[in-house]
């Protein structure tokens, strides 16, 4: 794959925000972010709404931080270093996610705004512990969603919010027409989850069109931060400049290496791995590969 451009050193680079959860096992929420971001050449600001108690087996309890702290780091971060895109992970509560609502549109984050916004709805860990109250659901639906440019929830998460059990590529197509119904710009199904196939596709629909696009299916258990990895790089192809079906192409690519390169941690699941580019730098020239704008 091609990488995205890099600031020679000395100058400052694209910026990102993710506004998200912390995982102390480090492998995702605003960790797992914070990485692709500095291996995608960004600069990453963070906001941090949610501290976890977590490892490689489970999720054993969370702290929300107060939603005007969320709220003023946003605030603060965008007033006076920039950024080209933001992304939510973590969100935790009904007062987080309308803090986080309120002060995007305030600075210019959203879909009608000059920062493009990704929302990545993370309801529960990959265990299936929950980092959402379920009362926030209607707050995701209605006040978060509707700002949004692109969504890009997993298949469990887009049975909570829309009740579609995604099984086949046709209810995918149902998932994705019922989530851009609640007001986002664009629509990404994800079909990691669906193990029914030697290939994940993901399904990309803006009202009225859909786009696939296609990679082989990384037989692997270690898949932590999969989902937070794929939306921190989109929103770095955003910052870039990239439209988002661009963004959602090299979003692709980058969660699958990132999954080839996934390694054991722990006694449970281990990350996915955006450390891959160190070695991809050191041994090819960047740029070699095919152009990532190109929607597949």
């Amino acid at each position: 794959m091609k990488f995205l451009p890099l600031t020679p050193n000395g100058s400052t680079p694209v910026r990102a925000l993710t506004i998200a959860g912390t995982d102390s096992g480090g492998g995702a929420g605003i960790q797992a972010d914070s990485r692709t971001m500095a291996m995608c050449g960004v600069h990453a600001c963070v906001a941090v709404a949610a501290v976890t108690v977590q490892n490689t087996v489970g999720v054993s309890g969370f702290h929300e931080i107060p939603p005007h702290v969320v709220a003023d780091q946003v605030r603060t971060v965008v007033g006076d270093i920039g950024i080209g895109a933001a992304k939510t992970g973590m969100l935790a509560s009904t007062a987080i996610i309308e803090a986080v609502t309120s002060v995007c549109v305030e600075v210019g984050i959203g879909k009608d705004a000059p920062i493009p916004l990704v929302v990545d709805p993370v309801c529960a860990s990959m265990h299936g512990d929950p980092l959402l109250h379920s009362e926030a659901l209607d707050a995701i639906r209605n006040t978060l969603f509707p700002i949004a440019t692109i969504v890009t929830p997993n298949l469990d998460e887009i049975r909570l919010i829309t009740g579609i059990e995604v099984i086949d590529d046709a209810t995918a197509r149902r998932a994705a027409e019922a989530l851009h119904a609640l007001g986002a710009q664009w629509a990404l199904v994800k079909g990691g989850h669906l193990r029914t196939s030697n290939n994940s596709t993901d399904i990309l629909f803006d009202g009225d069109t859909f786009l696939e696009f296609t990679s082989p299916r990384i037989d692997t258990g270690n898949d932590h931060g999969g989902g937070d990895t794929l939306a921190a790089a989109i929103a770095c192809a955003l910052a870039n400049g990239y439209s988002v079906p661009e963004a959602v192409a090299f979003g692709k690519d980058w969660v699958t290496e990132c999954l080839a390169a996934s390694y054991d941690l722990g006694a449970g699941h281990g990350p996915v791995s955006p450390l891959w580019r160190l070695n991809a730098t050191a041994t090819a020239p960047i740029g070699e590969s095919s152009d990532p704008r190109a929607p597949r």
